[in-house]
């Protein structure tokens, strides 16, 4: 390469690459934090329903999947944003599932467990398996490209409805996951166990 010749651009498919070195270094880091590759039940379903089930968060798909779906669609706006635009989409998807691993690492961590249990109505949460952390990366990759294509109100949209469905469904969600874990409130948390 000379001094006057343009970078070259990573293709798509190099980014897509990319992204999934970073997931599978997360896979490996939670493995080395102890997390259990699949659910210790021995099986692999795509579906809990029952938030309080042992399985929550160790198999595909729980109620918790349509957060990582919000957050690929807030990663989506934040990168565009940042990058005002001119930022190829392979960029932008290699940084949303940066965070998204980086996140799941963390929230598999001692720290985030604990705090779970402590200040949510999450009191048998234990982590989640690597089966369930990696899926809720594609989750987050879904909400990423689903925000790519629709319109802006679309996504909006679709954040509302989710919000409130799991909110009605199993009395939590996103919002009140953040809220749990920055400013904990009882008046939640005994909404959240039915006491309320």
């Amino acid at each position: 390469m000379t001094l006057t010749s343009a970078p070259r651009r990573v293709p798509f498919w190099g980014h897509l690459l990319i992204a999934a070195g970073i997931m599978a270094v997360a896979a490996f880091i939670e493995y080395e934090m102890g997390r259990l590759p699949m659910c210790k039940c021995g099986y692999i379903r795509f579906w809990v329903g029952d938030v309080n089930s042992p399985e929550n968060s160790q198999q595909i798909a729980d109620w918790y999947s349509f957060s990582h779906i919000i957050h690929g669609f807030a990663l989506y706006g934040i990168t565009r944003l940042i990058g005002r635009r001119k930022w190829p989409i392979g960029l932008c998807l290699v940084l949303a599932v940066f965070v998204e691993a980086s996140w799941e690492v963390l929230e598999n961590s001692s720290f985030i467990i604990n705090r779970y249990r402590n200040s949510t109505m999450s009191l048998d949460y234990y982590g989640d398996s690597i089966l369930n952390s990696m899926s809720d990366i594609l989750f987050c990759v879904l909400g990423f490209f689903l925000a790519a294509r629709l319109p802006v109100w679309v996504t909006i949209a679709l954040v509302v409805v989710m919000e409130l469905g799991v909110g009605y469904v199993i009395r939590d969600n996103l919002t009140l996951n953040i809220i749990m874990l920055i400013h904990p409130s009882e008046a939640i948390r005994h909404w959240q166990m039915g006491r309320g």
